[in-house]
């Protein structure tokens, strides 16, 4: 089970809305911060701007800032051929595993407006290198943001640092990895923090130890001086259906359990 901390807090059903497919890459926000945001800070892009792309769509006159120092020309060569060994070895050709191959040209159609910016940097807690720059840096004077961080385990170095920018965060996104040996340091954000938890869903890409603590989770949390919400712990079961989706499609679901 996991401590009751990382309950979320209760939000009207029809405040919580999915953004980004109904898979791996999308997330479930509070609706009111739509068109109060001006600018997503996405740390963590990978092959996956599905989130950034549904986004734009429902708020036109925001943008996007994209920090994967790892998403360069050596990273699309090495997926294409990938891609293109596994088509050859298909016995169903789909669509889906077409555009897989050329996700170069989604990339860079996505990418070349002028509100979508990749920055091929990596976020981290210090400077020591160019292709660094901090989460204060990231965000610099942007005002009214979604902060989305997904960079796989190294999240625990940057956290002390997200309050330091509350007053121009709307809605934090981020994924906790390796929850079994961090959950400590999970609780200790949530203590600390002046955000409040949200929305919570375990990534079924990891699975549950003997205890009931997920590999990975998925958490939204909202700025309370921006947007009203409640002190009263949420008493949905998660996942929430019609809201949350497996993220490997062939997996288990996993729900989530938590100490009372």
């Amino acid at each position: 089970m996991l401590p009751k901390i990382l309950k979320p807090f209760h939000s009207d059903k029809s405040n919580l809305v999915r953004i980004g497919p109904k898979k791996d890459g999308g997330y479930v926000i509070d609706k009111r911060v739509i068109e109060k945001s001006e600018v997503i800070i996405t740390c963590g892009l990978n092959d996956d701007w599905e989130f950034e792309k549904d986004f734009l769509n429902k708020n036109t006159s925001s943008r996007v800032e994209a920090y994967d120092h790892t998403v360069d020309r050596h990273f699309w060569l090495k997926r294409f051929k990938k891609d293109f060994i596994a088509f050859l070895l298909l016995k169903k050709i789909t669509p889906r595993k077409i555009l897989d191959i050329f996700k170069y040209v989604s990339y860079l159609n996505f990418f070349k407006g002028k509100n979508k910016h990749h920055i091929k940097k990596i976020v981290s807690h210090k400077i020591d290198e160019n292709n660094q720059a901090t989460i204060s840096e990231a965000i610099g004077t942007n005002e009214n943001i979604i902060l989305k961080i997904d960079i796989e385990g190294d999240e625990f170095k940057i956290l002390d640092e997200i309050d330091k920018n509350l007053d121009k965060i709307n809605l934090l996104i981020i994924e906790f990895h390796d929850m079994q040996k961090n959950l400590k340091k999970v609780e200790k954000f949530i203590e600390n923090t002046k955000l409040k938890n949200i929305h919570i869903n375990a990534n079924n890409y990891g699975m549950l130890d003997e205890k009931g603590i997920p590999q990975v989770i998925e958490m939204t949390f909202i700025n309370p001086k921006k947007f009203e919400i409640t002190d009263e712990r949420s008493k949905r079961d998660y996942p929430i259906e019609g809201l949350d989706f497996k993220n490997r499609k062939r997996g288990p679901d996993i729900e989530l359990k938590f100490n009372e």
